[in-house]
């Protein structure tokens, strides 16, 4: 589960991670007024205006009118996804800002051209930054231990530097039983050529940012950049925060943290059933149980010239109203021009499946072939099944045989 900037940083603010006063606004009015009241009264004299997406590359990201699809300018300058104002007429220029931005899409590197539309601005004091950083904590799967990553290399996207630069990522595992010692946070503060003051702040922040990630139950949380202040400060500028979607239940207030507006709708649908779905490019609807196998399904589909049009795993409990569901999710996506259902029996019999199936069927209408492979237990009378169903389902016995059955099926199109 993924949640806005601002968001996570009010939950770091719980464990004394610094971070610079700011305040979110939804309309161009409100922008305006909480600027002069709470920015310009105070004294403050710079303004960021910070789009609130969830997508990467902000900064080198520009706003297009949603409806004309053009790029928009402001006082000669294009609109980006994060703008800078200062000088005079501060209040103003922030609202003619928050209007051009809100209810318009950001177009990103992680967007694509189709870009995300805009519909909340994070507003944050400006300030003077000496030096960029990167600091990040993710679950390495290979150690089965989570890792605090350090870089100097702020403010670029760190899956560059790690292909580009390794060794400029710094590494640091905690070990579950002892938990993250002081004597890691120094080494990783040494390894940034860190000393006095900003050594001692950068020590305390990388602390508490191991303790805001295991207590919120994170299964991401980067800072990048990570910034030392001309005045000796260390701050994060920017926060992204996942959580573990396995952990949800232990924080039942996170719900209010989710926007499913940035959200992808059949994604959203799907979550209310317990499917497991993501929405692809391609033309071939996949229904198949266990996320391993599912994978392994998209893998043959594009080796067979085929391309998927969804990651959709059914679970273990494949019964007719899992099934009805994920076929009415895929059916929803006007892209798909097969389905292959893919489904290997060990605690499910494969004998209930295709009853599921065909039961499944007489609720939901599915206009484009049908690709059935089912392998395990009961598979034979599986396949009699399907056979005698009525339905002109195309059965296949193996899994390459499958896959270039729906491949062939759409090149027919």
């Amino acid at each position: 589960m993924k949640i806005h900037e601002y968001q996570a940083k009010e939950l770091l603010k719980r464990f004394d991670v610094p971070t610079l006063f700011g305040r979110v606004v939804f309309t161009p009015e409100e922008a305006g007024k909480i600027a002069y009241e709470d920015f310009v009264v105070k004294g403050i004299d710079t303004i960021v205006l910070k789009t609130q997406v969830h997508a990467g590359g902000r900064g080198k990201g520009y706003i297009f009118d949603k409806e004309s699809n053009i790029k928009i300018e402001l006082f000669g300058k294009e609109v980006r996804g994060v703008n800078i104002i200062k000088g005079d007429n501060l209040a103003d220029k922030v609202y003619q800002y928050s209007k051009a931005i809100l209810g318009n899409k950001l177009v990103t590197i992680q967007t694509g051209q189709a870009g995300t539309i805009v519909r909340r601005i994070l507003l944050e004091e400006g300030v003077s930054i000496a030096k960029e950083y990167y600091a990040g904590i993710v679950l390495d799967r290979q150690t089965g231990q989570n890792v605090v990553m350090a870089s100097t290399e702020g403010g670029v996207e760190i899956e560059k530097v790690a292909e580009e630069t390794p060794h400029l990522i710094l590494k640091e595992y905690i070990n579950p039983f002892p938990g993250f010692r002081e004597y890691q946070a120094r080494k990783l503060a040494f390894g940034l050529g860190l000393y006095g003051e900003p050594y001692k702040h950068f020590v305390r922040f990388i602390i508490n940012l191991v303790k805001a990630y295991e207590e919120l139950d994170c299964s991401l949380l980067e800072i990048n950049p990570l910034v030392l202040t001309t005045d000796g400060r260390i701050l994060a500028l920017d926060a992204k925060m996942n959580f573990d979607d396995n952990a949800l239940f232990r924080h039942p207030e996170y719900t209010e943290l989710r926007d499913i507006e940035e959200e992808s709708p059949l994604e959203v649908e799907a979550s209310k059933y317990d499917l497991n779905y993501i929405k692809l490019d391609g033309n071939v609807g996949c229904m198949v149980n266990g996320a391993g196998l599912a994978m392994a399904t998209m893998d043959l589909i594009q080796l067979s010239g085929g391309s998927p049009a969804n990651f959709l795993d059914v679970g273990g409990g494949a019964n007719v109203q899992r099934i009805a569901n994920a076929f009415r999710i895929m059916m929803s996506d006007p892209n798909v021009e097969a389905v292959l259902i893919n489904i290997f029996g060990g605690i499910v019999r494969c004998d209930k499946v295709a009853d599921g199936i065909i039961e499944a069927l007489k609720t939901v209408e599915v206009k484009v072939p049908i690709i059935v492979r089912l392998d395990g237990t009961n598979a034979e009378e599986a396949a009699k099944t399907l056979k005698n169903s009525g339905i002109k389902f195309k059965v296949a016995t193996t899994f390459s045989e499958a896959a270039r059955m729906v491949t062939e099926v759409v090149k027919q199109k």
